[in-house]
């Protein structure tokens, strides 16, 4: 029988290499058949659990579905399959660590986790490395008491990493855009720069850094300032576009710049402005961060007066990149850091 089934596949074979191509040339007669078997024989199948802060979350929305994008790229490259679940933390931490439960009794073979609370790091870092499973965190980075990559939940464990960017340059570059105008944001030429702060989550490293650093740029550049107003708009659109409106409503003719943390508040903020009959580049200045594709239009029309590229391609291709690189029994490294862009018009 073993005898029979060799025959007819090489007749088979045969048959095959002498049909026609498209142009009506018969095809060359070649091993890629064997290859293709022997390939298909060892293909692998990894799956990866992928679990975000929220997915109602302009920036995280880009960064999943480059995730999801990517792994299939990369599959396609490597001749690996790659089964990707991505779930929605829904901003709520016992969520979430339900979710991360879920995936080590699922036997996830690597786990991309975007962490709701960056305080309850200690606890899912224990139980995912307990479990055997390596481990990326993106986007939030969990700090230690010396400030960056001091954080021993990274450093003692060698299937652990970070992917992410410096919120402080994405700071330092808001306060840059403002600090070169030509009137260095300072509109009613009272020698002062009077601005209205629109914090991310607080909790959150980049909202702590942005807030800081953007302020310190102008500082450093010999700019006096004069803070207004400084608010807590969790990152969403509406709550941004509610502060910025209450504070122009309080503070009117005074504001010459909006500070926003992440763009979706600046979308908000931009709304309000125009509702208050003032106009971006002549009587306020307003800066966000992410570069979201409406933004940066936004920019170019002079709707915004800057942003900054918070790059969720090259973030999500690293963090991608390294889980397979885990995958694949490869030393890392425990942080992998991905530079802001600044945009202006």
């Amino acid at each position: 029988m073993k005898k029979l089934l060799a025959s007819l596949f090489a007749v088979a074979l045969l048959v095959g290499c002498g049909q026609a191509t498209s142009e009506g040339t018969p095809a060359a007669a070649t091993e890629e058949p064997a290859a293709t078997e022997a390939t298909s024989g060892d293909a692998k199948t990894y799956n990866v659990g992928v679990a975000i802060y929220q997915f109602d979350d302009n920036f995280m929305t880009l960064y999943r579905n480059e995730v999801d994008s990517y792994f299939k790229t990369r599959g396609e490259k490597d001749g690996v399959t790659y089964n990707v679940t991505i779930v929605d933390g829904k901003n709520d931490m016992a969520e979430q660590s339900n979710q991360v439960d879920n995936f080590i009794t699922q036997g996830m073979d690597v786990i991309i986790l975007n962490l709701v609370q960056t305080s309850s790091a200690d606890a899912i870092i224990d139980k995912v490395v307990a479990a055997g499973i390596p481990l990326v965190l993106i986007n939030r980075e969990p700090l230690g008491d010396d400030g960056d990559e001091s954080y021993k939940g990274i450093l003692d464990n060698p299937t652990v990493c970070y992917v992410g960017a410096d919120a402080r340059q994405s700071g330092t570059y808001q306060g840059e855009i403002i600090a070169e105008l030509e009137n260095h944001g300072d509109i009613n030429g009272d020698g002062k720069v009077s601005y209205i702060m629109i914090e991310g989550d607080p909790e959150n490293i980049d909202a702590q850094y942005r807030t800081e650093y953007s302020i310190k740029a102008l500082k450093d550049a010999g700019i006096e300032v004069e803070q207004l107003d400084d608010q807590v708009g969790n990152w969403a659109q509406a709550k941004g576009q509610e502060i910025a409106a209450n504070d122009l409503s309080q503070f009117g003719d005074k504001i010459e710049v909006i500070f926003c943390n992440n763009d979706a508040m600046a979308l908000g903020a931009a709304a309000a402005i125009t509702a208050a009959g003032r106009k971006v580049g002549e009587d306020i200045y307003l800066v966000g961060v992410d570069a979201l594709d409406e933004c940066v239009e936004m920019v170019n029309n002079g709707e915004m007066t800057g942003t900054v590229l918070n790059d969720a391609n090259g973030q999500a291709h690293t963090a991608v990149d390294v889980a397979i690189d885990l995958l694949n029994g490869k030393a890392i490294e425990n942080y992998y850091w991905v530079d802001y862009v600044k945009v202006t018009k």
